[in-house]
């Protein structure tokens, strides 16, 4: 049973497209501004995104930095018994 829903995720999953292709002009090559952040930049947005981006990384920074001290921990205790 398990078998047969993976086969058919993977047929289903090859009929799948994200988009359609968009031939790319001269103008686009030329085209410098990016609007989006112009906008967020406008309105005060962009610094939200990037606190909330700091946020993230510093919380991901402090889980590696505890995981890493446990580790060590248990690697001095399994140190200790032989």
């Amino acid at each position: 049973m398990k078998k047969l829903i993976i086969i058919l995720f993977f047929l289903v999953s090859l009929q799948g497209m994200a988009q359609e292709k968009i031939a790319i002009t001269e103008e686009d090559y030329e085209n410098s501004s990016i609007e989006m952040a112009d906008v967020m930049r406008s309105e005060g947005k962009i610094y939200v995104l990037v606190g909330i981006i700091g946020i993230v990384f510093g919380g991901i920074l402090v889980y590696i930095i505890g995981t890493d001290r446990r580790v060590a921990r248990l690697e001095k205790l399994v140190q200790e018994e032989k």
